[in-house]
């Protein structure tokens, strides 16, 4: 069932819903505009939207213009938890890395009209673009992949990010920098050059923990640890699987098993409650609900509603049920809520 939809003014390459109480009817979405010069400018802006599934609600709410987005992600915890606000990162075009804080008049962070996003930091850490990024669980350093193949590791501390360390890691862009749920020393990087790889971040510079050359045909766009099973990593491709590993041995993670989705498969989403279910943003392939479990992955819905490359997708949290999805060159972002009983 579709909620609403909304056409952007630039190309829509990222949703996230804030996955913070309180603030579950926040989305927000990220745009890149490249504009032909010499040099050439990337543009781009975060737009936050108040979402009612249930009323059928997607209202624009505030844009924030910035250089042009590669990546946006909120904070896993509030800062200064818990009383602090939610936070969400960008990386972008311009090698910058920016936090922002969703700020509210209401202590309860009810009136979406009250809240916006606010930069509370900012900083150019590299002269290649940023790609990618992705926050530990305690809200206290980021994983940046960027254009030239190298990693970053970046803190935050008081509202300053400092560059902890960054490393060359990939021969080609890196699309995906994660970092391991469990355990948060650990980060998994992919890239144009079809290599999974593993990093120790104890030791400066980061330990190779393992590297995979031979699996994936073409370059990985995601990877996504399991909040559930501290076993269990997916990864996707541009080779159009989805591939579902056992990390049980780091040195030597096992691919069990895999499924083509019809598309290069740039985002994977695992649902907050459920387990083995998630989202995928196939590209040219539209949209997919995708559950595994015991060696098997079957396709339980399709979203085939928006007209050009599909990249960003997010599930909405607490009782709504409802999910975003947005495509690149049409300018689309929608809401919508799955048909059927997937979460039984």
């Amino acid at each position: 069932m579709d909620v609403g939809h909304c056409i952007l003014d630039g190309n829509t390459d990222a949703v996230e819903f804030c996955p913070h109480n309180s603030f579950h009817n926040v989305l927000a979405a990220s745009t890149y505009v490249l504009q032909e010069g010499d040099p050439p400018s990337r543009s781009g802006c975060i737009t936050l939207f108040d979402v009612d599934a249930e009323n059928g609600r997607l209202e624009l709410v505030q844009k924030v213009e910035t250089g042009g987005i590669f990546d946006i992600k909120w904070a896993p915890v509030l800062s200064e938890n818990p009383a602090g606000p939610p936070l969400l990162a960008q990386a972008d075009a311009d090698g910058c890395v920016k936090v922002y804080s969703l700020q509210s008049s209401d202590s309860d962070g009810s009136k979406i009209r009250d809240n916006t996003l606010k930069e509370v930091s900012g900083k150019c850490i590299s002269s290649s673009m940023c790609l990618c990024i992705d926050w530990n669980q305690s809200a206290t350093s980021m994983a940046v992949g960027h254009s030239n193949g190298s990693i970053s590791i970046v803190s935050l501390n008081e509202s300053e990010i400092n560059v902890l360390q960054e490393f060359k890691a990939h021969d080609f862009e890196v699309w995906a920098a994660s970092f391991d749920i469990q355990q948060p020393t650990l980060v998994y990087t992919g890239s144009d050059d079809c290599k999974f790889t593993g990093w120790d971040l104890r030791d400066t510079p980061s330990n190779l923990v393992f590297q995979n050359k031979k699996t994936h045909k073409m370059g990985i766009c995601c990877i996504a640890k399991s909040p559930f099973d501290e076993n269990t990593l997916l990864t996707g491709s541009y080779d159009e699987c989805l591939r579902v590993w056992d990390v049980r041995n780091i040195s030597m993670p096992v691919c069990e098993f895999s499924m083509s989705l019809g598309g290069g498969i740039w985002r994977i989403k695992h649902h907050p409650i459920k387990s083995g279910l998630v989202l995928s943003a196939c590209m040219h392939n539209g949209f997919a609900i995708v559950e595994f479990e015991g060696g098997e992955i079957r396709v339980v819905e399709r979203y085939n509603k928006h007209g050009s490359l599909a990249y960003g997708a997010d599930w909405q949290r607490g009782e709504s049920r409802a999910v975003a999805t947005c495509s690149f060159y049409d300018r689309l972002v929608r809401v919508w809520k799955p048909e059927g009983d997937i979460f039984l």
